[in-house]
C-alpha cells in the first residue's frame, strides 16, 4: 500500500518541525531558545476570551453556515472597508480554519493542472506545497537584498508565460518582513492587469508594521485588480489567536461561491465559538495591538543591531511581521569545532547543538544564504540566544 503521488510529493513544514524539536528539548530540561516561533508570545486579549465564554453560555456550539456566521462576515466586510478601502458583500467572504486554510481554498478554486503560479522568493514555505496540491507548477522569482527582498515589475513580467494563472503576493512578508510601498504595488498591478492573471494576496501580517511603512491591499488600487484578487487574512497574528483557527478570504462572487461549496464538502464551518469570539475581536483591540507592535518593534531593532555587529553575519531591517533574515553565507566553506559548514542547514544544526538556539534554515524559504529568526519571543530569550550565537560565530574558522 502507498499514498497518492500528490500526497507523497508534499514536504513537511520545516518551521513546525523546528519548533516541535525545540519544544521536545525544552521538555527534556534543555534550555533551548526557539527562534522558529510563528506566533505572538502574547495571550489572546481578555475581551476576546470573555466573548468565547459568553458564546459557550449562550449555546453557540452548533454548526454554522459553511462559509461563516453572517454577523462575522458582516464584521469582516466592515473591517475591509475601514482598514483597506475594499467594498465586499457578505456573500464574497468565506471564513475558514485559519488563513492557511483560506490560501488552500484559493489555490484549489483557481488553479488547474499545469497552471503556473509565480511565487517571489524568499517565500513562506507553504505556498509551493499549496500550489502543488492544486496540481499547479510553482515558478520562483528570486528577490534579493539589493531590492529589499521585493519583486520588481520587470521580474514579474519576465516570469509571466501563457501558462501563468496567478501570483502569490505576501506583504508584509514571512519570512523577510518586506513591505511593498503603494507605488511598488501600483507598478506590479499594471503588469498584473496587462497579463490578466489572478493575485492571491496574503495580508495576515498587515497590522504588524513599523516605522514609516504602510500596508496597502492591492485589490484597492483599481477595479481590474479588485476583480482579479483573492484577499486572504485572519485573526491569528494581529489578535494573537493562532490556536483559534479563524481565517478568511474576500473574492469575486463566483470564486467565493465556489470556495464555499468546496468547504461545505471538506471541513464545513470553522469553529463556532471561535467565530463568535472573532466578531468581538474585530470590534476592538487597538490597545492590545499598540502594545504588541511596540514590543515587537523594540525587539526588532535590538535583534538587527546585534546581528550586524557579529562576525560573518548581517541582516536587513524588516518593516513588518516578526522575523529577521540573517545572512550567514560568509560562514560557508568554514567550520566549527571541526564540523564543516557548507549550507544554512549545516549552520542551523551547529547552532542547535552548540548554542542551544533553534533557527529555521533558509532552504525552507528558497533563501539558501539565510537563517530566519523570529522575535516573537521574550527579549530575555532573544538576548540569551543571540549571545550564544555570537559566541559560536567567534569560533568559526
Amino acid at each position: 500500500m502507498s499514498v497518492s503521488k500528490r500526497a507523497a510529493g508534499i514536504a513537511e513544514s520545516l518551521t513546525l518541525a523546528i519548533t516541535a524539536k525545540a519544544n521536545k528539548m525544552k521538555a527534556e530540561g534543555i534550555p533551548v531558545v526557539g527562534f522558529g516561533a510563528g506566533e505572538p508570545d502574547f495571550n489572546t486579549p481578555d475581551y476576546i476570551i470573555a466573548a468565547a465564554k459568553e458564546g459557550l453560555d449562550k449555546g453557540i456550539t452548533k454548526y454554522t453556515a459553511s462559509g461563516g456566521m453572517p454577523k462575522l462576515k458582516e464584521a469582516i466586510c466592515n473591517k475591509l472597508k475601514a482598514d483597506n478601502g475594499l467594498m465586499y458583500s457578505p456573500a464574497q467572504i468565506v471564513v475558514s480554519n485559519g488563513a492557511k486554510h483560506s490560501l488552500h481554498n484559493a489555490c484549489q478554486a483557481i488553479i488547474d493542472d499545469g497552471d503556473e503560479v509565480i511565487i517571489p522568493a524568499p517565500y513562506w514555505l507553504t505556498y509551493p506545497e499549496l500550489v502543488l496540491l492544486a496540481g499547479g507548477v510553482p515558478v520562483y522569482v528570486g528577490c534579493g537584498e539589493n531590492n529589499g527582498f521585493k519583486m520588481t515589475p520587470a521580474q514579474l513580467k519576465a516570469a509571466i508565460t501563457p501558462k501563468t494563472k496567478a501570483l502569490i503576493l505576501n506583504s508584509p512578508s514571512n519570512p523577510t518582513g518586506a513591505v511593498y510601498t503603494p507605488a511598488e504595488l501600483a507598478e506590479l498591478g499594471k503588469a498584473i492587469e496587462e497579463a490578466g492573471i489572478w493575485v492571491i494576496s496574503d495580508e495576515i501580517y498587515e497590522k504588524l508594521i513599523y516605522g514609516g511603512a504602510t500596508h496597502v491591499s492591492i485589490a484597492s488600487l483599481s477595479q481590474k485588480l479588485y476583480e482579479r484578487t483573492i484577499t486572504v487574512n485572519g485573526l491569528s497574528k494581529s489578535y494573537s489567536m493562532t490556536g483559534w483557527r479563524i481565517g478568511y478570504l474576500a473574492a469575486p462572487l463566483a470564486v467565493a461561491k465556489a470556495i464555499d461549496n468546496m468547504q461545505s464538502h471538506t471541513t464545513s464551518n470553522a469553529n463556532s465559538i471561535a467565530q463568535y469570539a472573532s466578531i468581538a475581536a474585530l470590534s476592538g483591540g487597538k490597545d492590545f495591538l499598540d502594545k504588541l507592535v511596540g514590543t515587537f518593534d523594540g525587539r526588532r531593532k535590538y535583534m538587527v543591531g546585534r546581528i550586524n555587529k557579529m562576525p560573518f553575519a548581517s541582516a536587513l531591517t524588516p518593516e513588518g511581521a516578526f522575523y529577521v533574515m540573517m545572512n550567514v553565507s560568509k560562514v560557508f566553506g568554514k567550520s566549527y569545532n571541526g564540523k564543516a559548514i557548507n549550507s544554512a542547514q549545516d549552520f542551523a544544526e551547529v547552532l542547535l547543538e552548540a548554542a542551544l538556539s533553534a533557527v529555521v534554515p533558509g532552504e525552507a524559504f528558497g533563501a539558501n544564504d539565510y537563517l530566519r529568526l523570529s522575535y516573537a519571543i521574550s527579549i530575555e530569550d532573544i538576548t540569551r540566544g543571540l549571545d550564544a550565537i555570537e559566541e559560536v560565530l567567534k569560533k568559526i574558522k
